[in-house]
């Protein structure tokens, strides 16, 4: 009798065509992990890197929303689709002139975001003691909040290297679960 359930058994006819493809998706690890590597080697390259990836994005969706404001028959939602397209387009600009003031903004808005989420959930932990395990919440909500006010301490210096950080430890991480994955998917074969 085996410990795993049913449920967590993955189906068979859906890993047998991985099979076949763990080496590529090893080699699809590797390639994330040495990305990872790179950028933690130079974080601030990997901030800018990071900021253009976002000036990307907000360029692509000023443009969507430019396009989705001429679908609206009254003035009143077209101009404001309309400005908010142009807004995001000349942010995605401005991302592209000046990378630096682009990564404290960034930066800023991640410290309060991190402390803003870790508060909620210490709140959201005590508010339910009686039923579940709630000290992984309050740990997990103290952790994200400690990291929000160190970003915050040291901003704006710490826009230098806090995104190209978290870039580089999120394709560390990525590359080293695909290549468990694909090591786990060949030891089944």
């Amino acid at each position: 009798m085996t410990s795993v359930s049913q449920a967590q058994m993955p189906d068979r006819r859906a890993v047998e065509p991985l099979r076949s493809k763990s080496g590529w998706i090893i080699a699809l690890g590797v390639i994330y992990a040495i990305a990872g590597l790179i950028a933690l080697s130079s974080v601030v390259f990997a901030t800018k890197v990071t900021v253009f990836v976002v000036g990307i994005m907000m360029l692509i969706s000023g443009v969507a929303e430019v396009i989705n404001a001429f679908r609206f028959k009254s003035w009143g939602k077209f101009l404001v689709w309309l400005l908010l397209g142009l807004l995001y387009i000349v942010a995605g600009f401005v991302t592209f002139e000046n990378p630096l003031l682009a990564a404290a903004v960034l930066t800023l808005l991640l410290g309060i975001a991190l402390v803003v989420s870790g508060l909620m959930r210490i709140i959201l932990a005590f508010s339910m003691r009686e039923g579940i395990s709630w000290t992984s919440v309050v740990l997990s909500g103290v952790i994200t909040l400690l990291l929000g006010l160190i970003i915050l301490a040291h901003w704006p210096v710490s826009s230098l290297f806090v995104l190209g950080v978290l870039l580089g430890v999120d394709l560390l991480i990525i590359g080293i679960g695909w290549i468990f994955v694909g090591f786990g998917l060949k030891s089944h074969a």
